[in-house]
């Protein structure tokens, strides 16, 4: 694998991370010494145009090519056209290299829209579910609302669907309680808080709210949104907050305005039938959808500084982002598409007031065609990390349950997950894949722990999602084993009082994993050549011109793995992280290859090059 032809979006392979439009884009195509030519194919104003590349200075068996396109266009699809000594042709693309022709979905891509911020990418995100994270001294002074049933903080969860206490059981949590265990995170090596909804709702999970002008009193209201924001900030720190473009609660006070009255200014808000019904998230009439067409709606939420977009970026609460909950069904109603007309404008609202604000949108699947250009900055990876992890690590008898297919979670080969992964980042390109979140779990999904079944493969996904192109994010508990077979049953309160339920190994593996990937920029920015993949192992090169780094990941007991040192361009190898009890046998150098040592089990290991 490291001899096939390589490109990615990366400091060794492009040099422009966002040219301007008319530029001369300089790209770098690495091959060994079997290529006689190579071409760069684009298209200008989608007409197809060659651009021929020269050969630099040979370094060994390894060959450096390099080119140069126009930006003509806004955002330019590129792939290379490797021609070997034997006459053969391949395809480099954004998927990897093909021996036949294949479409233009997965080219490459160079953009001239403005990058998301740096510290969005070089992130590491902690989830916090509010409700079930920590409760402070002033949570049992408030009264329980008639919506809720109160718990306990060890209370069972209610977590199916059907189940209508799923929804109402009231643990407490607020916001001064997330103040009170930032030490916590810090511990972690999470340095930006993302809490989901703190607008006030008639449901643990605030996704349905009855309001977008003040936060929660249950949480603590505007004061403690301000004291989070403050004391977030003072560590250098960011926090985003959680917000749904896609609809309100059937309790908002936009929404109760529009049913009572047929001529109300809201009644356009929403999606009325002339027969009083209205349109709803997947049929759910608690969730009533926007209407995204609708200026007022608009103007009210997204455009401007005083829009519900704008207002909590603003001081005192000076929010740094949004992470946009249903961002792919936001706009989207039969015939009509806005989404990135509103994508558009929640982004431009948003850096008017921030420059640096990050704009995140949920999306489970392909998100491809709503990233890359000037709305949503990112996504949260699910199809491109989550599942091919879940998918090549996933216990015999776990009972997590899938999310997303209406199926058990299937289990592949090494092989089959790096096939997916590639055809993902492809799909998605490297600028959003670097800014778009790793997630091994979520409050909407099952819990990693509960998909793997141990802690050694826990600690197997943490590495990947450390340490793949991304950022990782956590959910809450996470890094203590929490678990959960499904997205409601994952949001269990954390264990405070209970430190001896906590598996301190895996929080161990979290804060150092977390201290590498902030000290190797190479794991933050650099690019991505896959160097070992059998049914058990991963093994891959995250390469940068500040260092190199390999990565060696086994979800059970194999042999030594032998890589050529010339192909790695390197004389050796230092270990840097190792989750094998007493840390990994270094590796060695044989008759010019790297060796990395055989593993009796599933581990994870980091070499520096």
């Amino acid at each position: 694998m490291l001899t096939d032809p390589h490109h990615d979006g990366s400091p060794l392979y492009r040099a422009q991370e966002t040219p301007a439009l008319g530029d001369g884009v300089v790209l770098r195509c690495r091959t060994s010494a079997d290529v006689a030519e190579v071409w760069i194919r684009t298209t200008q104003d989608a007409e197809p145009t060659f651009h021929p590349c020269v050969l630099r200075e040979p370094d060994g068996d390894v060959r450096w090519w390099e080119g140069e396109i126009p930006q003509h266009n806004p955002v330019m699809h590129y792939r290379f056209l490797v021609v070997e000594r034997t006459g053969a042709q391949r395809w480099l693309t954004g998927a990897g290299v093909h021996d036949h022709d294949v479409p233009d979905t997965f080219d490459f891509k160079v953009s001239v829209y403005a990058p998301p911020p740096d510290w969005g990418r070089d992130a590491v995100v902690y989830q916090i579910f509010p409700d079930r994270f920590a409760r402070s001294a002033a949570a049992d002074h408030r009264p329980v609302p008639d919506w809720a049933l109160p718990a306990g903080w060890d209370d069972p969860i209610h977590f199916e669907r059907s189940d209508p206490r799923t929804a109402s059981q009231f643990f407490g949590g607020d916001l001064d309680g997330v103040v009170d265990h930032l030490d916590h995170i810090a511990e972690v090596g999470a340095d930006v808080v993302y809490t989901t909804p703190v607008f006030p709702a008639e449901s643990n999970h605030r996704y349905n709210a009855s309001t977008f002008d003040e936060v929660d009193p249950l949480l603590g209201g505007d004061d403690a949104y301000e004291r989070l924001s403050t004391a977030v900030h003072a560590r250098g720190w960011r926090i985003l907050g959680d917000l749904t473009t896609n609809h309100t609660g059937d309790t908002h006070e936009w929404f109760e305005a529009a049913a009572a009255d047929a001529s109300s200014p809201q009644r356009g808000y929403y999606y009325f039938r002339t027969d009083g019904t209205y349109e709803s998230w997947l049929g759910f009439t608690s969730l009533p959808k926007i209407n995204h067409a609708n200026p007022a709606l608009r103007a009210a939420f997204v455009e401007g500084p005083d829009s519900i977009v704008g207002r909590w970026l603003r001081p005192p609460y000076d929010v740094d982002g949004w992470r946009i909950d249903v961002a792919n069904m936001t706009g989207r109603m039969r015939e009509l598409d806005i989404n990135h007309d509103v994508a558009r404008g929640v982004r431009r609202t948003a850096t008017a007031l921030r420059p640096d604000a990050l704009v995140i949108g949920e999306h489970n699947h392909d998100a491809s065609e709503d990233v890359d250009v000037d709305g949503w900055h990112a996504t949260m990876n699910y199809s491109g990390f989550s599942w091919p992890v879940w998918e090549w690590l996933r216990a015999d008898d776990s009972p997590a349950r899938s999310f997303g297919t209406p199926v058990p979670i299937p289990q592949r080969t090494g092989p089959q997950v790096v096939s997916s992964m590639r055809w993902w980042a492809g799909r998605l390109g490297w600028q959003a894949h670097q800014w778009s979140w790793n997630i091994l779990g979520s409050h909407d999904s099952a819990r990693i722990r509960t998909v793997v079944g141990s802690s050694a493969l826990h600690q197997v996904a943490a590495g990947l999602q450390f340490t793949l192109p991304g950022v990782p994010m956590i959910f809450a508990g996470d890094e203590l084993g929490l678990e959960g077979i499904v997205g409601e049953d994952s949001r269990r309160t954390m264990p405070w009082h209970r430190p001896e339920t906590w598996d301190h190994d895996t929080l161990d593996s979290y804060s150092a994993l977390a201290r590498l990937r902030r000290e190797q920029v190479a794991l933050r920015r650099g690019g991505l050549r896959w160097a070992h993949v059998d049914d058990d192992t991963l093994a891959f090169v995250r390469e940068h011109p500040e260092g190199s780094v390999l990565v060696c990941a086994r979800r059970a007991a194999g042999p030594a793995i032998r890589l050529p040192l010339a192909a790695l361009g390197t004389t050796g190898a230092r270990l840097l992280f190792s989750t094998t009890e007493g840390g990994e046998q270094s590796s060695t150098t044989e008759g010019g290859e790297l060796v990395l040592p055989a593993s009796d089990g599933p581990s994870f290991a980091v070499h520096r090059l």
